[in-house]
């Protein structure tokens, strides 16, 4: 399954994605994290020194080289220069698993708290003043868009706070996104906005509830959120040893925090996979990218949809031979 964490800045969402990746992988589940925020610190709340991290390779850095292996031999497609972050796959084109030997986690992936972790990279100095973050995020959509996840595997991705993950398609590509909340004014707008704009293209939402010190708290959230109010978790001094820095063991969370994590595990593995909605959603915006972006180039940027393709375990098997 894959999982989105979004929410506010300072909501506490990268903490959580990265307690969650920690839960997951100490289940012997196969995992993969993905930093997609422009804070990029989930590597740092998994554990890993600021050493690991700057050597990870950054995926948003190599976007010319992700499409060269996503292209692989579809026709449709004649160089990486003609992909954008929205090309969806076809027959020819390389699909991802979530096993070690995927060769995007060979090239830009390490170890991290059981998981496998993933980072699209901060700004480099060429950016800053030219570029948007979203070309940095485009990385991760393609690897969504190619990506068959099965059974038992999970993908979680700390989003970029806010609702900024609203410029792309990207919003669309999870089974279940987790909005993390405070019990503040500020926290449930997020969840507002978010809602609003995902209404309309099928996105389940689920609130957790963060740094919640008591009833008033929940009854606020319960208050403005209402029945999308799916748990919560109460002060923890595990987790705010986790914003210091620090990592305690797992074992040492607090067993409220525990049956909540094991809840949200749960209602990740009874989310609906639909596969067919999955890949109309993609040929969607790049249709809308084509449209918006394409100019001259539109018609053929909508000439790489491939109508007679369905993504999914089909076409893994397909592509297995």
């Amino acid at each position: 399954m894959k999982i989105a964490f979004a929410g506010k800045g300072g909501s506490g969402k990268t903490t959580l994605s990265a307690l969650f990746t920690r839960y997951l992988a100490a289940t012997g589940a196969p995992v993969v994290a993905i930093d997609a925020d422009i804070n990029q610190n989930l590597g740092a709340a998994l554990g890993l020194s600021a050493d690991d991290l700057a050597r990870i390779p950054p995926m948003g850095g190599h976007l010319s080289e992700i499409k060269e292996v996503l292209r692989g031999d579809n026709p449709r497609i004649d160089s990486a220069e003609a992909m954008t972050k929205t090309t969806p796959p076809g027959r020819g084109s390389q699909l991802l698993e979530v096993a070690p030997d995927n060769p995007l986690h060979r090239r830009f992936g390490v170890p991290a708290a059981g998981a496998t972790l993933l980072v699209t990279g901060p700004y480099g100095e060429d950016d800053l003043g030219v570029s948007c973050y979203h070309s940095k995020v485009g990385a991760a959509e393609m690897y969504l868009n190619h990506l068959v996840d099965g059974p038992g595997e999970y993908v979680v991705m700390d989003m970029t706070a806010g609702a900024d993950s609203f410029a792309s398609g990207l919003f669309t590509r999870f089974d279940l996104t987790f909005l993390v909340a405070e019990p503040t004014l500020r926290g449930v707008g997020v969840y507002r906005q978010y809602a609003e704009y995902a209404g309309d293209h099928g996105v389940e939402i689920q609130v957790i509830g963060n740094k919640v010190q008591g009833e008033d708290d929940v009854a606020f959230l319960r208050e403005h959120v209402g029945d999308a109010l799916a748990a919560c978790f109460g002060f923890s001094p595990f987790v705010r040893a986790m914003e210091k820095g620090r990592h305690p063991e797992l074992d040492e969370l607090e067993e409220e925090n525990v049956k909540t994590l094991a809840w949200m595990r749960d209602a990740v593995d009874s989310a609906a996979k639909d596969w067919a909605k999955f890949t109309r959603q993609s040929a969607e915006f790049h249709l809308r990218n084509a449209r918006r972006w394409g100019g001259d180039n539109g018609a053929a940027l909508a000439a790489q949809i491939d109508p007679d393709f369905l993504m999914g375990p089909e076409a893994l098997a397909a592509q297995r031979g």
